[in-house]
């Protein structure tokens, strides 16, 4: 009987040791992953070592419109976007999308030749030169202006980062809105500009919400499918945020071979300005739909059209 027993107890031993195998068992599919130039594609540049992560497809766009195009065609599995394009895309795909983290926080800042701007106030009668038109930046700033009672600021839109910080370091434009690691690079490039607004701060003063900039989405039929490789996917996106945020020679080199910033010194400055993390769970959907709240109440088409339901988080 003792003989049966113990055979019966090694047979159930061994069976769920190959359950656990099975539960375990990695999923080696590739992962099609898009970022932008900025801090989302910092946070994600150490995953871009293909010796370590081959089974990572990581592109690195600057447009934002083209990244969500080819989101929506199928092109990605998983995107780092703006945090309002995430709704809009959750309300266009009928719910096929899932918010995986937090990968941002605010990180624009108000640029300036001069010394005349230094309060939200001062921006009465002025043109502002920005970028991020139909996307978070300028419905945060439509927000503080709105917030601050100013109805005769000129916004003036650029396509790209690039062009606006291309035209305020060589003095065409005098006055202008930017995001890290953009500030960083066009203050290198001219040392007559400096931070007059940081703009996260302007938002502390008028809302009870976190300013939440970029997070990462993926399709809701590609999570479920590969749910090993999504939770794989955020182990080392975590770890990724560590490395990054140590500002260390190899993040900083990391992030100069994905082609998302020139040089190793101007990350190391612009990092600490860049508001890089990883928030997932409750923290997540809080400040997202606190955010959400805001965005709708001003503008409904900025997060398109109606409130994302809860299963939006992950």
């Amino acid at each position: 009987m003792k003989r049966i027993v113990s055979l019966v107890l090694a047979a159930l031993m061994i069976a769920a040791a190959f359950a656990l195998v099975g539960c375990n068992k990695a999923d080696n599919t590739t992962l099609r992953i898009a970022a932008l130039k900025g801090p989302t594609g910092m946070g994600i540049a150490p995953l871009m070592n293909k010796e370590t992560y081959a089974n990572y497809d990581i592109t690195i766009g600057s447009d934002p419109s083209a990244v969500t195009s080819s989101f929506i065609a199928g092109e990605y599995d998983i995107a780092c976007v703006p945090v309002n394009v995430a709704a809009v895309l959750y309300n266009k795909l009928e719910g096929d999308v899932v918010m995986l983290a937090i990968n941002t926080l605010g990180v624009m800042y108000v640029l300036e030749s001069g010394e005349e701007i230094n309060s939200m106030a001062d921006l009465s009668g002025k043109t502002l030169y920005a970028t991020g038109q139909g996307s978070t930046p300028e419905f945060v700033l439509n927000y503080l202006l709105e917030k601050n009672g100013l109805t005769d600021v000129t916004v003036e839109y650029k396509a790209e980062h690039s062009e606006l910080a291309t035209l305020m370091a060589d003095g065409s434009v005098t006055l202008g809105m930017l995001p890290e690691p953009n500030v960083t690079a066009t203050m290198a490039k001219n040392d007559s500009l400096r931070v007059a607004l940081d703009l996260t701060a302007e938002w502390n003063k008028v809302s009870d919400t976190k300013l939440v900039q970029g997070v990462i989405i993926a399709r809701r039929s590609f999570v479920n499918e590969h749910k090993n490789a999504i939770k794989q996917f955020m182990d080392n996106y975590g770890k990724a945020v560590e490395l990054v945020n140590t500002a260390s020679d190899e993040a900083c080199q990391m992030i100069v071979d994905a082609g998302i910033l020139p040089a190793a010194p101007i990350a190391k400055a612009a990092i600490p300005r860049c508001n890089i993390v990883f928030i997932t769970g409750d923290e997540m959907k809080a400040s997202a739909s606190a955010l959400y709240e805001v965005f709708f109440a001003a503008e409904p088409k900025s997060v398109g059209g109606k409130l994302p339901a809860e299963d939006l988080y992950y």
